[in-house]
């Protein structure tokens, strides 16, 4: 009864959400590491990517932000995993486990929640290297350190990528380049001094295989792997009640058969993102080829 009341008080649209992803993932097929044609969209490190994978990551940020009574060095590591259940719909759970010092009075630190995320990509188009899904994320409430503002939400949310291979040869030149995004809008059920937040981000990125022999013009032979990614990411947090947070993150990228590595500065744009520069990482592992005896395949493969 009370899991029925929190995704009663999270509105029709999220229910109508999660039936258009399941009505929509069976007209589509996907293909492993979020690929598109000759285009491998990079798993961003601020917000998720639009690829729907078997996968395994860990994210680590430093940041100064400001907390109760001061400021604080927040410390995150955000673990995520996910399973395909189909070809294109997988499951998946996330958590944070932050660490505040510096002059901070409440000394909080440890798990500030757990969230369960339900995804589904409903649009491919290799030629034009485009992807596009949607999501549910639902933060299980009571889950984590109460001075770490963990609460219940749900959060439905899109994400796209569109890469520029297919642009004519006049722009040959722009041809490396790729944009992705994500829109998510998370909404409380439950009470307390936090509000609804609008989070969004977007990127940009550069694919070195077009400077490459192994980019041809046309269908990719093989997959586009072993590569390095320059890419730059802008990520912003908007309360319903509150000034934005942005941050623009410049970084680079290696991708590998079965892992990709990241590593980004943060710099904060506005106080309500940070005071001062920090930097994240990010190791991930593509599970379905790291161990093909457990995750080779999707639970309800056809």
């Amino acid at each position: 009864m009370r899991i029925a009341r929190l995704f009663r008080r999270a509105g029709v649209a999220s229910g109508a959400l999660v039936a258009v992803i399941l009505l929509l993932v069976t007209i589509c097929r996907v293909e492993a590491h979020g690929i598109a044609g000759n285009r491998f969209f990079v798993g961003t490190l601020t917000f998720d990517d639009p690829a729907v994978n078997d996968e395994l990551s860990s994210t680590f940020s430093a940041l100064k932000r400001t907390a109760p009574g001061g400021t604080a060095v927040e410390r995150q590591l955000t673990t995520e995993t996910s399973r395909l259940l189909t070809p294109n719909l997988a499951i998946g759970a996330e958590t944070n486990w932050i660490d505040r010092g510096g002059h901070n009075p409440s000394g909080a630190s440890g798990v500030d929640g757990l969230r369960l995320n339900l995804k589904g990509l409903l649009y491919r188009d290799d030629p034009r290297e485009m992807l596009f899904s949607a999501g549910l994320e639902w933060g299980l409430p009571g889950v984590g350190r109460r001075q770490l503002e963990a609460h219940g939400a749900v959060t439905p949310g899109l994400f796209f990528g569109k890469g520029f291979g297919d642009l004519p040869d006049g722009l040959a030149a722009l041809r490396p380049f790729a944009i992705t995004g994500a829109f998510g809008w998370e909404h409380l059920t439950g009470r307390g001094p936090a509000t609804d937040v609008m989070h969004w981000g977007a990127s940009l990125q550069f694919s070195t295989l077009y400077l490459t022999d192994r980019f041809t013009g046309g269908p990719p032979v093989e997959e586009p792997l072993f590569q390095w990614l320059p890419l730059v990411e802008l990520a912003g947090d908007t309360p319903r009640n509150g000034k934005t947070g942005i941050t623009i993150n410049p970084g680079i990228a290696y991708v590998g058969d079965s892992y990709q590595i990241a590593a980004e500065l943060i710099l904060p744009l506005d106080r309500e993102a940070g005071r001062a520069p920090g930097f994240m990482v990010k190791l991930l592992l593509f599970t379905d080829d790291l161990l093909p005896s457990l995750f080779g395949k999707p639970v309800f493969a056809d």
